[in-house]
């Protein structure tokens, strides 16, 4: 059986780490990609990766490269690249430089992979997505921003630390935008089966939102010369396990919306099937009044950083 070909676009910390994670579970062979002025800095992550697959027991291709001759035919491509956050950015501050640098890579795609399903991890991550799919003119179904399965996995976290139990055992969903705006549905998130709401006081789980929409901004205060990789590693490479294997996850990840909750054409994170193909279905779900109010607006927060693009 043909293993899959995923390429990652970006051979810094979310990049290398994305490899890390797409090769310990065998997702594919590997090609870790970034540009010429990196010199041999991709090919060296990627031989040290790969020099750790006798140790760790994964048994795929890996290879580091600047030539996207290298990354043709590639059934998934994961966009890390771009500049990252610094103390005091917001992922707006990053809309121009990176808009350019995604514009570059997407062209790049759309001649070398016309088929490949793209997760887009460059911030702004909503925006990014929007210029993936303008430039290679892929199905909206082919392009997928990471966001929801990044955000959930922080308020899993902080739910889990909160109550002292298993971070398996906590089910989230998210709405709207990667960032400031995005919109926990409370209503969705239990632990164990038991709704979050009788575990936790409103006051305190308030707090916890607000800790997970402040989650990338705490990281980068933290570092203070980087940003998060880790989780966004991660989450990149559970988006790649589903598409790859088509595992048909219903997870949140932002998705081009038209009519789907009268979004208007435009990236949002909403809860989708995902799987072979890419996005295999939208659910829509029902939303309260001040869920639909907090919804509409991190939709008009994307809108207006698009029109920036």
């Amino acid at each position: 059986m043909k293993r899959a070909k995923i390429t990652i676009v970006g051979a810094g910390n979310v990049g290398a780490t994305t490899a890390n994670w797409c090769a310990a579970r065998e997702l594919g062979d590997i090609v870790l990609l970034d540009i010429p002025e990196a010199g041999s800095m991709p090919h060296g992550k990627a031989l040290d990766l790969l020099e750790a697959s006798p140790i760790a027991a994964f048994d795929v291709s890996i290879v580091g490269t600047t030539d996207y001759a290298d990354t043709v035919g590639s059934d998934v491509v994961v966009v890390t690249a771009g500049v990252a956050r610094k103390p005091g950015m917001s992922r707006d501050d990053l809309l121009a430089t990176n808009s350019r640098i995604v514009g570059s890579v997407a062209e790049h795609i759309r001649d070398t992979s016309p088929n490949a399903v793209v997760i887009v991890v460059s911030n702004p991550l909503d925006a990014m997505a929007q210029r993936v799919l303008d430039v290679t003119k892929f199905p909206k179904e082919r392009v997928i921003g990471q966001a929801g399965v990044l955000d959930t996995a922080r308020f899993r976290a902080f739910v889990a630390a909160e109550l002292g139990v298993s971070v398996k055992d906590v089910i989230a969903m998210l709405l709207g935008g990667h960032g400031d705006t995005m919109v926990p549905l409370l209503s969705c998130a239990s632990v164990g089966g038991i709704p979050v709401t009788q575990l936790i006081e409103r006051s305190r789980l308030d707090e916890i939102v607000k800790r997970t929409r402040d989650g990338g901004a705490e990281i980068v205060s933290l570092l203070k010369t980087g940003s998060a990789y880790y989780a966004p590693a991660a989450a990149a490479a559970q988006m790649v396990e589903a598409v790859v294997r088509d595992s048909r996850r219903l997870i949140p990840c932002a998705a081009y919306c038209d009519k789907e909750y009268n979004v208007g054409g435009y990236f949002v994170g909403v809860p989708v099937v995902l799987g072979n193909g890419g996005v295999q279905k939208i659910i829509e779900l029902s939303l309260d009044d001040n869920e639909a109010a907090a919804f509409r607006k991190s939709v008009d927060a994307v809108k207006e950083l698009v029109g920036k693009l």
